[in-house]
């Protein structure tokens, strides 16, 4: 992930004006989760916002679905949201568009595969991995009738650099009512992960706020 986008994640917002990446609601937050899902973080995550009755998105990638369909079953049964995230986790900027799709449309095969249904335009969620996609990707996408999900809010949780409590300083700086926050349900997130979201489900529950899916 680019480290300027890391830092100052609002410039999404400039450049991209026609990408979701904040929602306007009171008092509720919406939590992503991308990368998975995985046996040893997935299950974990879904445990922590059953306690609080918090449901959220998560951005899979077609082949740990492929892997762990059980895993992604049990995603879907607690009411969470799903979002198409490459088959492969590709970058867009180092992918031509012709390949680019066709692993975007084969996430999206599993996906309507494992759900046994064809998704509808608000069940139609993508977010490019690393936020990287070329605009003539994201045009072919979008007139797919899929919203293209960014974010205004990033912890941080997969970077090395960070630790786990400058991931939940980090994320606690840059949360507004509305804000879309990426986590990451993935190994090399987990340490700093099972640190951080607790604690934020935890504080804001105790204020009063909503943890929403996207739809």
């Amino acid at each position: 992930m680019n480290r300027f986008i890391l830092k100052y994640p609002w410039i999404l917002k400039k450049l991209y004006p026609k990408r979701l990446s904040r929602i306007t609601a009171e008092k509720t937050l919406f939590l992503t989760f991308d990368d998975g899902p995985i046996s040893e973080v997935t299950p974990w995550v879904l445990e922590q916002l059953e306690k609080y009755s918090a449901k959220a998105t998560f951005f899979c990638i077609g082949d740990n679905i492929r892997k762990y369909p059980e895993i992604f079953q049990q995603v879907e049964a607690k009411g969470h949201a799903i979002g198409n995230h490459t088959f492969n986790h590709l970058n867009g900027w180092k992918t031509a568009t012709s390949a680019y799709l066709e692993n975007f449309k084969k996430t999206e095969e599993i996906i309507e595969f494992q759900l046994q249904k064809t998704l509808t335009s608000e069940e139609k969620l993508f977010r490019p991995p690393y936020g990287k996609i070329k605009n003539k990707q994201a045009a072919k996408i979008s007139n797919l009738g899929y919203t293209i999900v960014m974010w205004d809010v990033i912890t941080g949780d997969y970077d090395k650099n960070y630790d786990a409590e400058k991931c939940l300083q980090n994320a606690l700086n840059l949360i507004k009512s509305g804000s879309i926050i990426v986590f990451h349900d993935s190994l090399k997130a987990e340490k700093n992960l099972k640190y951080v979201l607790p604690k934020l489900l935890e504080k804001y529950t105790q204020k009063g706020w909503k943890f929403k899916a996207l739809t």
